[in-house]
């Protein structure tokens, strides 16, 4: 992909206009998911923050939208998206790298909030896709269990990791995270009133000692079935999406 080239990349609006991406117009292209994790952590100005695999940014650049004042870092191993996610944002630190092996410099600091939206797909029970972009942000290539070492390694005392995956993913998310790691929250996101949650965002604290929390899940639209064109979210998921508002729990 030619990150210079026009009629190769789309320049998208994100919450409501206030943040525009480009993107890849083939390939993986950032969604709801990644606005979701951003609208859940509870940055502060002048915290440090960094994203394992940040693609285009989305996610750190709607956290960054919504709180300034943040110190923003992100890794990204696929070179084109990296070069994106630097244009999207020329403050945002991205590290070319993969995330088993990021560079001494990074590995030796700490961060206040580390978030990851980890591919969803065990290629050994899916199949891979055709576009090489995409199947690097959604095939495993990298297991679960290292997102979340990694990420809990890079975190400050008392710091949070923040992840967003498949719902079917709790257990392993749960099982990868070290002994230091508690106050355990999981919020469980459903398309529906009435289905099933589809997906997951769970946060953890180095050194946390609160009980473990499920909360209630998270309905993202009106009605129990699609009935007509248009846009249907609940009023609480359109004011993230169209406002940039927070979404805590």
């Amino acid at each position: 992909m030619d990150v210079y080239d026009p009629d190769a990349l789309t320049r998208d609006a994100f919450l409501g206009g206030k943040l525009h991406l480009w993107q890849p117009r083939k390939g993986y292209r950032a969604g709801v998911d990644p606005v979701l994790l951003a609208a859940t952590v509870p940055a502060q100005a002048g915290q440090r923050v960094l994203e394992l695999g940040c693609g285009v940014g989305a996610a750190s650049l709607c956290l960054g939208a919504r709180v300034p004042g943040l110190q923003l870092t992100g890794v990204e191993i696929q070179s084109a998206y990296a070069a994106l996610a630097r244009r999207n944002n020329p403050a945002f630190e991205v590290v070319e790298a993969d995330i088993d092996a990021m560079p001494l410099a990074l590995r030796q600091r700490q961060f206040d909030h580390v978030l990851a939206n980890p591919p969803y797909f065990d290629r050994h029970a899916s199949v891979a896709a055709t576009n090489s972009g995409r199947e690097a942000a959604l095939g495993e290539a990298t297991p679960l269990e290292n997102w979340v070492k990694i990420a809990a390694k890079r975190l400050a005392p008392k710091g949070q990791a923040h992840f967003i995956h498949r719902a079917e993913r709790l257990p392993d998310l749960i099982r990868a995270l070290p002994h230091d790691m508690g106050s355990i929250e999981v919020l469980p996101i459903a398309p529906r009133i009435g289905r099933m949650a589809e997906l997951v965002i769970l946060r953890a604290r180095k050194s946390g000692r609160g009980a473990f929390r499920l909360n209630a899940p998270l309905i993202m639209h009106e009605g129990a079935q699609h009935l007509s064109d248009g846009d249907s979210y609940v009023p609480k998921i359109r004011a993230v999406l169209r406002e940039g508002a927070a979404l805590p729990f």
